[in-house]
């Protein structure tokens, strides 16, 4: 089995079992499952969130997926609770496919260490 393969067969059971443990039927794309990485690591339970903070919940997300790829590093936590990152390398510039490809890996890698697939 190819590396590609495997991502594919993982994301499709990724993308199946979060669709239904969270989502009401419909399944979830790659900006759902950001989402719901954000608000896995805020740490602050599910409850209403604005708009501005959904954006920053994608944004928190983002970052601790491309963490380990050494995009970002962690760098602090505000008053509120909120996780700040800061960039230790600029992204390189990909194509759509490319980005797509890069973050299923990252969501893969990610679930894969919270032993989600068991």
């Amino acid at each position: 089995m190819t590396k590609t393969d495997n991502l594919k067969e993982k994301w499709l059971f990724l993308v199946d079992k979060l669709t239904k443990d969270f989502s009401d039927g419909d399944e979830l794309n790659v900006d759902g499952i950001i989402y719901l990485i954000g608000v896995q690591e805020l740490g602050q339970g599910h409850r209403k969130f604005k708009k501005d903070e959904k954006v920053n919940l994608m944004h928190i997300a983002i970052c601790k997926l491309l963490e380990p790829y050494g995009y970002y590093e962690f760098d602090f936590f505000d008053d509120d609770g909120w996780p700040h990152y800061k960039v230790v390398t600029e992204l390189p510039n990909l194509k759509g496919g490319e980005q797509t490809v890069l973050m299923k890996e990252a969501i893969v890698t990610y679930f894969e260490a919270l032993d989600y697939f068991e």
